[in-house]
């Protein structure tokens, strides 16, 4: 009789590893299948990638900082002008 019993449950047992298997796989599926799903509607919607935001702002940074001291050099001339005129 224990005969029979550890055979159904080496069977059981082989039974729950192959589900735990086929599980495993279909979760894998899934995890593809979403990821897929995921890149194709970011890429419908245009979105901007990390780094080129990134080089965009340093280029506006360094615009910004470029016109500071451009403004600077204009108001150093217009003193000058002023100061000539006088």
């Amino acid at each position: 009789m224990t005969t029979g019993t550890n055979r159904i449950l080496d069977e059981f047992a082989k039974l729950m590893t192959d589900a735990a298997g086929a599980a495993q796989g279909v979760r894998r599926e899934m995890e593809t299948v979403f990821r897929a799903q995921g890149e194709k509607l970011m890429n419908s919607m245009d979105i901007v990638k990390r780094e080129e935001f990134e080089a965009v702002r340093e280029m506006a940074l360094r615009a910004r900082d470029e016109n500071d001291a451009l403004l600077a050099r204009i108001a150093a001339l217009e003193a000058r002008l002023d100061a000539a005129g006088k």
